[in-house]
C-alpha cells in the first residue's frame, strides 16, 4: 500500500486499488480506523466503533477477492455512516435518549445498498437530535467539532460525517438534508456533498422517514472527499426500494459536460448578504465554469428572498406535531429531549396551513417556470465559513441560501472553491433543475479541478 494514502483518496481511488490488488481490504480498515483513534478524541465525530466487526468484514471481503468474487464497486471499501440511519446489529440511536440503546435488525435502504455493493462501515457519526440543528450536538453524544478549527461548528445535522471525512477517517459517509444538512456540513468541513432531487433516494430506515407533511422536504445523499465518490454513490442508493412510496423510478442520466451550458449566479439572496470571501469564491467557481465554456450571466432566481420565511411557515405549519409523534415512537420524553421546545408550538387554524401549502406551490411553480432558461444556479451554500459553536441559532438567516432548494425539491452539490481570512473551508452550492444531478454534479467535478477541493486539515496532514 506503499503507493496510496488509505486516508486522503477517494473511495474511488482506493476500490481501484484493491481490484488491482495493491492494497487489501483489513489494510485500508486498519489505516481508517488509525485515523479515527487519532483524530475522534478532539472531533467527537464517530459516536460508535465497529473496529472488530468492521475487521471481520475485511478479511471476508479479502478472501472473496482472492477467489474472482466481486461483491460490486465498493467492494471493501471502509465508509462511515451518519447516526440518524440504522445498522443492523449497532446501536442506532438517532440522537435521542429514547433510542440511546436501541440496535435495529436491519440496516436502513442506503446502508443496506452500500453494504450489499460492498462497503464495510467502520461505525456511526454524530447528529444532532433526529437532525433537527445547524449545529451537531444531542443530549446522548455531545458536540462534534470542526477539524479545521475546533472551536468552530462542522455544521449540521450531518456534521460527524463532514467532520471524519475531512480528518480522513473514511473516504465517504452518508448523510440527510432537510434545510441543508448535507451541504452546509460539506461547506463548513472543505468536503463534497450532495443532495439528490427529491423522490430519488429512499428514506426507509432514517430518523425523518417517508410521510407525512413535510416529507418532501428530506432527501439521502453521499458526503465525500471528492466529487466521483459522489456520483459513484448515487448510482448505488438511488431507486424504489419498495417502501418509500414518494419514491420515483426515474433513471439516472448520463454524465455531462459543461461546456454551452447555461449557468446562473448570485450572490446575495437578499436575506442574508454573504461575507466578503465567501463572495470571492462563488465568483471564482463561476469563472471555472465559464473558462471550461459555460455561458454565465449574474441572474438571482425570482422569489429567493422569500425563502426563510416560507421555510420557516412550512416547519412549524403543524405546531409540532409530527415532531411530538416522531419523539413518542422513539420513547423519547419531551423533559429530555432537546427538541421540547419545538414540540410544544402553538397549532396554526386549517385555514393558516392551507395558506402556507399553498404559497409552497406557487414558489415551486415559479421557480420551475424560471429555470426553463437556465441549466445551473451557482450560490453560496450559506453567508459565512463554519461559525464558532453556540452561533448558529442567532444566525439563522445566513442558512437559507440552502433552504430555498429544499422547497423545491431540486438536487444540489456542494464542492469547496474557497478559504476564509481565518484559513476556514468555503463550499459553493451548485443546483441543477430536477433530475438532473448529473449537471450538478459535473460542474461540481469541474470547480473541483480548477480551485482544488478538499484539501487536509493541519492535524491531518502531520
Amino acid at each position: 500500500m506503499a503507493d496510496l494514502d488509505a486516508c486522503s483518496a477517494s473511495a474511488v481511488a482506493l476500490a481501484r486499488a484493491l481490484r488491482e490488488r495493491r492494497a487489501s481490504s483489513r489494510e485500508l480498515v486498519d489505516a481508517c480506523l488509525a485515523r479515527v483513534e487519532r483524530v475522534n478524541p478532539a472531533l467527537n465525530a464517530v459516536v460508535t466503533v465497529c473496529a472488530e466487526r468492521a475487521r471481520h468484514e475485511a478479511e471476508a471481503a479479502d478472501a472473496e477477492a482472492e477467489r474472482g468474487d466481486w461483491r460490486g464497486p465498493l467492494h471493501g471499501v471502509p465508509i462511515t455512516v451518519k447516526d440518524s440511519f440504522d445498522v443492523a446489529g449497532v446501536v442506532s440511536t438517532w440522537g435521542t435518549p429514547g433510542r440511546a440503546g436501541f440496535v435495529p435488525e436491519a440496516d436502513a435502504t442506503v446502508v443496506a445498498r452500500l453494504r450489499a455493493a460492498g462497503a464495510i462501515v467502520l461505525g456511526k457519526t454524530n447528529t444532532p437530535e433526529l437532525t433537527m440543528g445547524f449545529e451537531t450536538s444531542n443530549p446522548i453524544h455531545g458536540r462534534t467539532r470542526n477539524p479545521y478549527d475546533t472551536a468552530r461548528t462542522p455544521g449540521g445535522s450531518s456534521g460527524g460525517a463532514a467532520a471524519i471525512v475531512a480528518a480522513g477517517g473514511a473516504p465517504l459517509d452518508v448523510g440527510s438534508d432537510t434545510g441543508g444538512s448535507i451541504r452546509l456540513p460539506a461547506h463548513c468541513c472543505g468536503v463534497a456533498g450532495l443532495r439528490p432531487t427529491s423522490g430519488r433516494v429512499p428514506r426507509t430506515g432514517h430518523a425523518i422517514g417517508p410521510g407525512g407533511a413535510l416529507e418532501a422536504l428530506t432527501q439521502i445523499g453521499p458526503i465525500a472527499r471528492r466529487v466521483e465518490d459522489l456520483a459513484l454513490v448515487l448510482r448505488l442508493i438511488a431507486g424504489p426500494d419498495g417502501r418509500d412510496p414518494f419514491v420515483a423510478p426515474v433513471p439516472l442520466a448520463e454524465p455531462a459536460g459543461i461546456s454551452r451550458l447555461r449557468v446562473a449566479f448570485f450572490l446575495d439572496n437578499g436575506i442574508a448578504k454573504p461575507d466578503p470571501a465567501v463572495e470571492a469564491t462563488v465568483l471564482a467557481a463561476a469563472g471555472a465554469l465559464e473558462a471550461a465554456g459555460a455561458r454565465v450571466e449574474e441572474r438571482r432566481p425570482p422569489g429567493v428572498d422569500e425563502t426563510l420565511d416560507l421555510f420557516m411557515r412550512v416547519q412549524l405549519m403543524d405546531g409540532g406535531a409530527e415532531l411530538r409523534s416522531l419523539l413518542a415512537r422513539c420513547g423519547t420524553r419531551l423533559d429530555e429531549s432537546s427538541l421540547a421546545a419545538l414540540a410544544h408550538l402553538p397549532a396554526p387554524p386549517v385555514d393558516h396551513r392551507m395558506r402556507v401549502v399553498e404559497r409552497w406551490d406557487a414558489f415551486r411553480a415559479r421557480l420551475l417556470a424560471w429555470v426553463r432558461d437556465w441549466d445551473l444556479v451557482v450560490s453560496p451554500v450559506c453567508g459565512h465559513a463554519a461559525l464558532r459553536h453556540g452561533e448558529s441559532d442567532g444566525r439563522i438567516p445566513a442558512f437559507s441560501y440552502t433552504m430555498t432548494w429544499n422547497l423545491t425539491g431540486w438536487p444540489g452539490a456542494v464542492v469547496r472553491a474557497g478559504t476564509s481570512p481565518e484559513s476556514l473551508p468555503i463550499g459553493v452550492q451548485l443546483v441543477a433543475p430536477p433530475w438532473r444531478e448529473e449537471v450538478a454534479l459535473a460542474a461540481a467535478a469541474r470547480v473541483e479541478a480548477a480551485l482544488g477541493g478538499w484539501r487536509p486539515p493541519a492535524e491531518a496532514a502531520e
